[in-house]
């Protein structure tokens, strides 16, 4: 990819997130982990094993902050059920890059896509009533 390419895709990122509501922050985050993920599997195939721990390890970064997102007092049993599959999800890309394994890396997306497409799924309404809950909350601590 040319250099103009990366920087014009790192300003549109950049202006995104500028702009991003919590919700949309995670799908960046997870669109973020999937391209990693995907970037990892093709030096996998290519031998580029440099590569492969440099997109590992981004893709780990952003599962663990996904995870360290969890509001663990808003919904215990969603938040603690996520925890434990991101923590799998990070296990297994442990594994995968010691094994050089595609089909590892390939499960990681698999789930985290189910995650990211349940995820795109709240209504607008729902968001709008959680960040209204979050406020209240915020306040009522301050």
């Amino acid at each position: 990819m040319s250099y103009g390419i990366k920087a014009y895709k790192a300003v549109g990122i950049k202006d995104d997130l500028a702009i991003a509501d919590p919700h949309r922050v995670i799908q960046l985050l997870m669109q973020g982990a999937l391209e990693n993920l995907a970037k990892a599997k093709g030096c996998i195939e290519r031998k580029d094993f440099a590569g492969k721990s440099a997109t590992l390890s981004k893709g780990m970064t952003i599962i663990s902050s996904l995870q360290n997102c969890l509001d663990m007092e808003a919904s215990p049993e969603i938040s603690e059920n996520l925890a434990s599959l991101y923590d799998f999800m990070v296990n297994h890309l442990i594994l995968a890059s010691r094994e050089n394994s595609i089909d590892k890396i390939t499960e990681v997306m698999e789930l985290l896509l189910t995650i990211k497409s349940a995820w795109d799924q709240i209504p607008v309404k729902d968001r709008e009533e959680a960040y209204r809950l979050q406020q209240q909350k915020a306040q009522g601590a301050a």
